[in-house]
């Protein structure tokens, strides 16, 4: 019964009802060939060169980043015979333990001749294998576990044979079936990528207003301002706004409903509060110091986060918007792990405004957080139903 199963995914498209059969990676291929070893130029010398750097989260990006080899090899490869096209799967196969297997494809040839590197796999399909279906294959678990397998470990960077990877055997539909398939992923990526793109250009869009709407290089005036502001603005030490409280561990208390945070966010729910009706900004004392972030009463933070309350006469999401600007990993007292203090906290100096211009740049920055935050939740929600669509749709 297992074995009969085994044929036949938890998931299908309409019309398709023939087992899938099972083919080892090598019988599926034309081509398997690693790239060209050289020491890279980062001078436009003649052709782009793909390495690891470039294939990040499935996708491929040759945009920034980039090295270069020549067109005619001085020690007399064929250039040629390393460049990408159209469907070419390129595959990790040399680099850490995190990176083997993961894969890219190239949706379309590159407009300039474009060669790859010495530590990726190029694959070349045979005419009965959907080159996307392919690709969405080396995102299974099973591809992972079976790149595992077969990965040997090393200090620098782990790597895996072509002949081992050759002999890993998988499930495979009829062609129609793995088209269906693909184009379907296809839809499904293009859609994540194009949330990702929103939301880094949403990101940047904040880091400009970060920039402009706050004072710089010691002026006493902000590039950009919001109607009806003229005045000047002061200087004082973050310990004259704000009072830095320390965390605690909360593993006495009892589970409940009062969040915890710790630098990395969200932990888990207890009975007690630290702050019962205290909104705060969160910051890293010991970790993540770099990520401050907005906590709503009531809460617990532990102790290897501080929670910094505004003082009277200054505005919560403005302070918090200031938090965000500084550069934190510049006040890092550790050569170990990141960390700060309390005392480097207070004495850190910024310019703030009156209070009504804090109140408009506090709103303004906590509608753009608003957008982002949705903008995250969207496209979380996606990828988490491609992930259950990845477990559904294969054998």
């Amino acid at each position: 019964m297992k074995d009969n199963q085994a044929k036949y995914p938890q998931l299908r498209f309409k019309g398709f009802t023939d087992p899938w059969e099972e083919s080892k990676l090598g019988d599926t291929l034309t081509e398997l060939k690693s790239g060209l070893s050289r020491m890279l130029s980062n001078n436009d010398i003649g052709l782009p060169v793909v390495r690891a750097n470039n294939i990040n989260d499935g996708q491929f990006n040759i945009d920034s980043d980039v090295k270069y080899w020549y067109v005619n090899d001085p020690q007399g490869a064929n250039t040629v015979n390393y460049l990408i096209r159209k469907n070419d799967i390129l595959i990790n196969f040399i680099n850490s333990e995190a990176k083997m297997g993961t894969a890219t494809i190239v949706e379309n040839t590159p407009i300039r001749d474009t060669i790859y590197t010495t530590n990726i796999l190029r694959a070349r399909l045979k005419k009965e294998y959907d080159s996307y279906y392919w690709f969405v294959l080396t995102q299974i678990n099973q591809y992972k576990i079976n790149i595992k397998i077969i990965t040997k470990p090393a200090v620098n960077q782990a790597s895996f044979t072509t002949v081992d990877f050759k002999k890993l055997n998988f499930m495979f539909p009829n062609l129609k079936e793995q088209q269906k398939i693909g184009s379907f992923f296809k839809q499904l990526d293009d859609t994540i990528a194009l949330h990702q793109r929103k939301l880094a250009k949403l990101k940047e869009l904040k880091q400009g207003y970060l920039q402009k709407l706050f004072p710089r290089n010691g002026s006493k005036f902000p590039q950009l301002r919001f109607a009806g502001f003229a005045d000047a603005w002061e200087q004082r030490k973050l310990e004259k706004l704000v009072d830095v409280r320390s965390g605690h561990d909360y593993k006495h208390l009892n589970r409940g409903n009062i969040p915890v945070y710790g630098t990395g966010g969200y932990m888990l729910s207890v009975d007690k509060a630290l702050s019962e009706n205290e909104d705060a900004i969160g910051i890293g004392r010991k970790g993540t110091i770099d990520n401050p972030f907005l906590l709503k009463a009531p809460f617990w933070t532990v102790d290897t986060l501080f929670y910094v309350v505004p003082r009277v006469d200054y505005n919560l999401n403005f302070v918090n918007s200031i938090f965000q600007k500084i550069n934190w990993k510049k006040y890092d007292e550790s050569t170990g792990v990141p960390s700060l203090s309390k005392s480097t906290i207070n004495s850190v100096i910024i310019s703030f405004p009156s209070y009504e211009e804090q109140k408009q740049i506090g709103t303004f920055f906590q509608q753009l957080d608003k957008t982002i935050a949705l903008h995250q939740r969207k496209l979380k929600k996606l990828q988490e139903l491609k992930k259950g669509y990845l477990q559904k749709m294969f054998c």
